[in-house]
C-alpha cells in the first residue's frame, strides 16, 4: 500500500476518533501496529495532524471564540471563560513537560495497555452516564474555576494511551455536575490549546527528521483528511450525546477494546 493511503487511513482515524471518547491515540497506535507502520515517522505524523481537528473546531465554533476574543479586554464574561480553559490546561503543561519522554518511550507503542485502557474506559464512562449526579452547570462558557480545574487533572489521565483526552474530561466534568452536551463542548474548547501544546512539541522536537524525510506532503493529506472528517463527527456527537448520552461511545470503547486484545494474543 502506497504512504498516502496510510496517511489517508490514519487522518480518517484522527478524524472520527479526537473528540469521541473512545481515545485517538489508542486508535492511532492499533491502527499503526496493525499495518506495521514502525517508521517513528508515523509517531511523529500521529501527533501533527492533530492540527486538522484542532482546525475543525475552530470553524464549527468560531463565532463564539472570535466573539470572545475581541471581547477580552470589555467583557468579563469573555475573560471567565478564558480563565477556566487556561486553568484546566495547566495541569496538563505541567504534567506533560515533566513525563514526556516516559510516556513516548514506555507507554506509547504498548498495544495491550491501549486496549486495557479502552475497556476500562467504556465501563467508566457506562457508570458515569447513569450514576452522574444531577447537572447544576449547564453553559460550557461559565463553568467555575473549581469545576475547571477538576476537569484538567482528569485530563491528565489522558496521558495514558487508551485513556480518551475527550473522556477523560468529559467524566470529570460529568462528575462536577456539569451538563452532558456542555461538558462534551468544553472538552471541545479545551482541545484547542492541549493538542496545539502537543503538535508545538512534536513539531520542534522533530522538525530535522520532517524536513529530510521529503513527507511533508503525506502530513498535509493527514491534516486535510482530519479536518474534513472531524468536522461532520464533532456535529454527529452532539447529536448522539443530546438523545442517548455517553453509554453508546462505552460500549464501543469495550468492544474495540476486548477485539484488540483477542487479536493481540492470536496474532
Amino acid at each position: 500500500m502506497p504512504d498516502w493511503a496510510y496517511a489517508v487511513i490514519l487522518g480518517v482515524i484522527e478524524g472520527l476518533t479526537e473528540f469521541i471518547p473512545v481515545s485517538s491515540t489508542g486508535m492511532m497506535l492499533l491502527a499503526k501496529h496493525g499495518m506495521g507502520l514502525t517508521d517513528p515517522f508515523w509517531n511523529t505524523f500521529a501527533v501533527m495532524i492533530q492540527l486538522g481537528a484542532i482546525l475543525a473546531v475552530v470553524v464549527l465554533y468560531f463565532q463564539k471564540l472570535w466573539g470572545a476574543l475581541i471581547t477580552l479586554p470589555t467583557r468579563p464574561e469573555s475573560r471567565h471563560f478564558a480563565l477556566t480553559v487556561l486553568i484546566a490546561f495547566i495541569p496538563s503543561v505541567v504534567l506533560g513537560l515533566l513525563l514526556h519522554d516516559f510516556i513516548k518511550g514506555v507507554l506509547f507503542d504498548n498495544p495491550t495497555v491501549q486496549c486495557i485502557s479502552l475497556i476500562i474506559g467504556g465501563v467508566v464512562l457506562l457508570l458515569i452516564d447513569r450514576m452522574a449526579p444531577a447537572p447544576t452547570q449547564d453553559d460550557p462558557t461559565k463553568l467555575t474555576y473549581r469545576t475547571a480545574l477538576a476537569i484538567g487533572l482528569f485530563q491528565v489521565l489522558s496521558m495514558i494511551p487508551g485513556t480518551s483526552r475527550s473522556g477523560s474530561t468529559i467524566v470529570g466534568a460529568m462528575l462536577m455536575r456539569v451538563e452532558k452536551r456542555a461538558a462534551a463542548e468544553f472538552t471541545f474548547f479545551l482541545a484547542i490549546p492541549t493538542m496545539m501544546g502537543a503538535f508545538v512539541l512534536d513539531a520542534l522536537e522533530s522538525k530535522d527528521q520532517l524536513m529530510a524525510s521529503g513527507r511533508l506532503e503525506l502530513l498535509a493529506i493527514g491534516f486535510v483528511t482530519a479536518f474534513v472528517v472531524a468536522i461532520v463527527v464533532i456535529k454527529a456527537m452532539l447529536a448522539i450525546v443530546t438523545r442517548r448520552g455517553f453509554a453508546p461511545f462505552g460500549w464501543l470503547r469495550i468492544a474495540i477494546g476486548v477485539v484488540g486484545l483477542a487479536l493481540l494474543n492470536f496474532a
